[in-house]
């Protein structure tokens, strides 16, 4: 169930720690639990997703693409999108026609309207922000259980979620990190932040998502996309708006080689039981440690 992670048949791993010394080799091993993300031979069945999404709903798309071509390449798929889900009901989205292309439920709720009817800000850095935010989940949690979820797929979803068992695809490099060991790149400028920092290259990253900004487990990375400036870097930074739309741009087309790979790959993956987490959080794919985020 969406929610909490799914304790399946753990795997309890030796790791030789070959940085230590010791007379004994058996004083250099430890033992690693892992759990994964989903087990498909505990359940039996497919992996059911919730299609989450706000906009254009790009990434949703290449999702159910995705397991369409298992289908037909495999003859099955290791997960099903059972509905989408979209926070905007202004006709802005697109979810509705994905879903009806797909002859899927879909459901809206939008978030906008939401807080202009309680008198609130759309926050949740304060305490009725937040509390707000959790009643507003409310809908979509109880959703989540009606059609027995285990993972919500946040694609192109823009609104932050109080939900647990997420996985979130991000136009930046999540394992590159600042001078106090914290994540770079994060948060809606992403982006535009990579360039003023110098990056030569842009990636996507999928995490598994907290309750931080960006913050949670990192999954996989994109190949790079080269960074192409139109003109000299103090030229940018004294024209915002140049800037914007050197950014902009750069993110559109890292959706192709980035966003729309790794997203769709990320889920298949974990339907597999290929993405485990040890007790700190620690991701690993077919049991090795991926710190860095796994790469194709």
């Amino acid at each position: 169930m969406c929610g909490d992670l799914q304790v399946a048949s753990a795997q309890t791993l030796d790791f030789l720690d070959i940085g230590q010394k010791s007379s004994s080799p058996m004083d250099t091993r430890y033992a690693v639990v892992l759990t994964p993300i989903f087990d498909p031979g505990k359940t039996g069945r497919p992996m059911r997703v919730a299609a989450f999404m706000s906009g254009s709903g790009t990434n949703i798309r290449r999702l159910l693409e995705y397991e369409k071509r298992l289908h037909e390449k495999e003859g099955s798929s290791p997960y099903h999108v059972v509905f989408v889900f979209s926070d905007r009901s202004d006709g802005s989205g697109a979810g509705e026609k994905i879903a009806r292309e797909h002859a899927l439920p879909y459901v809206s709720y939008d978030i906008r309207a939401y807080y202009s009817s309680r008198g609130g800000r759309r926050t949740v850095r304060t305490p009725e922000g937040l509390a707000l935010r959790q009643a507003y989940d409310q809908v979509a949690r109880r959703l989540v259980a009606a059609f027995e979820i285990d993972l919500i797929a946040l694609g192109g979803y823009m609104s932050f979620i109080t939900l647990k068992g997420c996985v979130n695809v991000h136009p930046a490099d999540l394992s590159i990190l600042d001078g106090e060991g914290r994540r770079k790149y994060v948060g809606d400028d992403a982006v535009r932040d990579a360039i003023l920092g110098g990056e030569t290259h842009l990636r996507a990253s999928t995490l598994w998502t907290d309750q931080g900004v960006d913050s949670g487990p990192l999954l996989m990375v994109s190949d790079p996309l080269p960074v192409e400036l139109p003109a000299p870097m103090e030229v940018l930074e004294k024209d915002p708006a140049l800037l914007g739309r050197v950014a902009k741009a750069h993110q559109e087309r890292l959706k192709e080689i980035g966003d729309w790979r790794i997203f769709p790959r990320t889920i298949d993956l974990i339907a597999r039981g290929r993405f485990s987490f040890d007790h700190t959080g620690g991701v690993y794919l077919d049991g090795m440690p991926m710190p860095a985020g796994f790469r194709e």
